[in-house]
């Protein structure tokens, strides 16, 4: 390097927070690496449908479902019925309990798409479409179905 070259400095990107790989669940902090949003299994696997290959990482418990998504958005979910934003923001600190990579079975704590090389953050954006379309698409509560 001779004087007057720029100064070159080199962005390392953090390696991306991977799934326990114990044999049991990690109570994880929202906000450092993602943050969550969670809606009920029916309006999930709606969300599921829509989203396609555009998902990333979803955790599934018994009736409830969990998108990891990029650390700082969940301030922006307010107001969507049966969604609940999970995150950093306020004096708030959650947990979300986190199943080990290789748990892919439920009806407990398991992976419905678990994290992988192409699947981890799903687009917040994205994710709010495919949720509010779900939620309109569910039936009114006693409606039979035909």
């Amino acid at each position: 390097m001779t004087p007057g070259d720029p100064v070159q400095t080199q962005h390392r990107t953090p390696a991306p927070w991977t799934p326990p790989r114990g044999s049991d669940v990690e109570m994880v902090k929202v906000g450092p690496h993602w943050d969550v949003l969670r809606a009920p299994a029916e309006i999930g696997e709606r969300a599921l449908e829509l989203l396609g290959d555009a998902s990333g990482a979803v955790i599934a418990d018994y009736g409830l479902m969990y998108w990891l998504t990029q650390t700082g958005h969940a301030q922006d979910w307010r107001g969507l019925p049966q969604v609940q934003a999970l995150g950093a923001h306020g004096a708030e600190v959650t947990y979300v309990g986190v199943p080990p990579v290789d748990w892919r079975a439920g009806p407990r704590l398991h992976w419905r798409i678990p994290v992988g090389p192409d699947r981890y953050l799903t687009d917040p954006g994205r994710l709010r479409e495919a949720l509010v379309r779900a939620i309109a698409a569910e039936p009114a509560e006693g409606a039979t179905a035909r």
